[in-house]
């Protein structure tokens, strides 16, 4: 597999400089940006139109919506946003996940790719806090991202 990167952020524009997140960004390079924020969330920071402003940028979006706190739910589409993270990962890529903070549902989407790609959860788990002490903030949350060594067959 890749050595590619996968990066935590809070909302573009939840310190109100949207422009200069989005500048953050395009300047670090991903080839994927994850948004795990709702429609109104990105709304209330100015990030309504981050999907086109990164597509002008040649960086491609996924929306993969979960309220705050929370987890995703039956068919959320997680499997084809997460096809397309390893293969940009394997592809020796960046991969930018962020959510409202940058914490609990980003550092979700983080730890079920790790483990989709063979880390040992509580390992990986581990590791993420390491960079990032506030990553999965609630019990759903760990729940759903370690179940994805078992979707994995890890």
């Amino acid at each position: 597999m890749g050595e590619g990167a996968i990066a935590l952020s809070p909302l573009p524009g939840r310190f109100g400089d949207y422009a200069a997140d989005l500048a953050c960004i395009r300047d670090w390079s991903p080839a994927l940006v994850i948004s795990m924020t709702t429609a109104p969330e990105m709304a209330s920071r100015g990030a309504a139109r981050m999907d086109a402003d990164l597509s002008e940028a040649g960086i491609a979006w996924a929306g993969m919506p979960v309220p705050d706190f929370g987890a995703p739910r039956g068919e959320s589409g997680w499997d084809a946003v997460s096809h397309r993270a390893h293969g940009v990962l394997d592809g020796g890529g960046r991969v930018l996940i962020h959510c409202f903070g940058g914490c609990g549902r980003s550092g979700m989407a983080a730890l079920r790719l790790m483990v989709e790609r063979g880390e040992d959860g509580p390992a990986a788990l581990l590791r993420l806090r390491d960079a990032r002490p506030c990553a999965v903030e609630t019990q759903d949350q760990l729940d759903w991202a370690l179940a994805g060594a078992i979707s994995a067959g890890n």
